[in-house]
């Protein structure tokens, strides 16, 4: 079988990292097996859809480099070939003109509500006279089109990940809405289920990989397959994404959009990664791989069934392994845009200064909007020093190991932390102290944090910046 799989995203909004580990999954086995990914915007929500949410998916699909062999393709382009089909279904009688109102409808909704029934559509207007339409019509009654669907019956598949699966029809809500219809009298845009098989089927599809959620959507394309003479596709529905407690992630557990998580400083590289082991795990137990690593095995069998739930500390490990593999240069080139959103500009900097500055942050960094934070202090004159910051500098000795370190300092333009530890050394061995009781006090001194980044190197690019004298020389003179 020649494997084509299809990535169909609607721009109702921005890329949702459900969707892009739909995209992720359907891109991994299309590689795997040499095989077609195809990109498919379902537009057809004209009230919803916008340029913009269709910009932030390709561009998230570029960001996470997801590329597709064919597309874009827009269903608002393929309206003719959807009414053809649709006139086609009517004329065979497998589709009809419903003319129910929405109060009609509420009220048959309301009802079943107190006779604690599902909500379905009765199927009232499946066998109108002509006469019962023109009267309809007449009142002014703007039709829908509905798929007549057969009950009882089972509808059954065999799922990638979830093996057999059984759906009764009684279960599908009654005859389904497949298109509207226009003031004109013209059949307007399809709704989904009806434009994806058409769309499938013009594309020769032969894999539909999508989340659980559409499950229940499957058995009811399964007849339109089935309506229209096509065998369907083979399906695969890899489980959802939890959040921490096990319900469907959403806003309210944080970022859910890819643009969301690139504006916070993941690397695509880890996004990718975490996202692919969110429902499938590599049969050797790799937990850092490549997207060509992960599509060299990827396949269903070891695709879990069960809701994968998002764990944060998990990304946030996998995203800091691959900020400290990152070559030092490719690094610098990857804040640039974190150091300009923060306000700090580096180009009066030396490029030697940048690329020591990137080397001491890159161990502190989860993500790389960290950055700014994590080199706070080199982009500053003076630290706050708040009288408890200064209260471990009073110490008679640690002060003098200062000032002579200070003295040092005065005599040299410029030092590497190789050279600056021997200097402290140097000191700390001439005052007879132990190395703890300096410097403790030295980073207060330089930086009015008691953590941060590694001493020596600080002091170096502090020193390189003309900022370790003054900081010193003021610390000392507030005591």
């Amino acid at each position: 079988m020649t494997v084509r799989v299809r990535l169909a995203p609607s721009p109702t909004g921005n890329l949702h990292i459900g969707t892009a580990r739909t995209a992720l999954f359907n891109w991994l086995y299309a590689r795997r097996h040499g095989g077609t990914f195809i990109l498919r915007v379902e537009d057809t929500d004209r009230e919803r859809s916008r340029d913009e949410y269709t910009q932030n998916i390709l561009d998230g699909l570029a960001w996470l480099g997801i590329t597709y062999d064919e597309g874009p393709f827009f269903q608002t382009q393929r309206r003719d070939r959807y009414t053809e089909t649709v006139h086609d279904l009517l004329e065979r009688g497998l589709a009809y003109y419903c003319y129910c109102t929405e109060t009609e409808l509420e009220e048959l909704r309301a009802s079943q509500k107190v006779q604690k029934l599902a909500p379905r559509y009765d199927n009232r207007h499946r066998h109108l006279t002509v006469e019962q339409r023109q009267s309809f019509e007449a009142e002014g009654r703007r039709p829908v089109i509905r798929f007549k669907i057969a009950e009882p019956r089972e509808i059954r598949w065999h799922d990638l990940v979830r093996d057999d699966v059984v759906w009764n029809s009684r279960d599908l809500g009654g005859d389904m809405v497949i298109a509207r219809v226009e003031e004109s009298g013209a059949i307007g845009l399809p709704l989904y289920n009806f434009a994806v098989v058409v769309d499938d089927i013009d594309m020769g599809i032969s894999h539909v990989i999508r989340g659980e959620d559409h499950i229940a959507n499957t058995a009811k394309q399964i007849l339109l397959y089935e309506a229209l003479g096509v065998t369907p596709p083979l399906f695969a529905h890899p489980p959802l994404i939890l959040n921490p407690q096990g319900a469907k992630i959403s806003k309210r557990d944080g970022a859910t959009s890819v643009s969301e998580f690139r504006a916070m400083g993941y690397l695509p590289e880890a996004f990718n990664n975490y996202m692919i082991l969110l429902g499938w795990s590599p049969s050797n137990g790799q937990e850092l791989f490549s997207l060509s690593e992960a599509a060299e095995q990827f396949d269903f069998d070891r695709v879990n069934a069960a809701g994968a739930r998002f764990d944060w500390d998990k990304l946030n490990w996998l995203n800091g392994q691959y900020i400290r593999s990152l070559p030092l240069t490719e690094l610098g080139d990857r804040l640039k845009p974190f150091w300009q959103n923060a306000g700090i500009d580096l180009t009066p900097y030396p490029e030697s200064w940048q690329q020591e500055l990137t080397a001491l942050i890159a161990p502190s960094l989860t993500v790389l909007a960290d950055a700014p934070k994590v080199a706070a202090t080199f982009f500053v004159d003076f630290p706050d020093y708040t009288p408890e910051i200064l209260e471990p500098l009073r110490s008679e000795v640690v002060q003098t190991a200062l000032r002579a370190l200070l003295d040092e300092l005065n005599r040299r333009e410029s030092l590497t932390a190789a050279e600056v530890n021997e200097l402290v050394q140097a000191q700390i061995t001439a005052q007879k102290v132990k190395k703890g009781a300096v410097m403790k006090p030295l980073r207060l001194a330089l930086t009015a944090e008691s953590h941060g980044t590694e001493l020596m190197p600080t002091l170096a690019l502090l020193h390189q910046r003309q900022l370790a004298v003054p900081r010193l020389e003021k610390a000392l003179s507030s005591l």
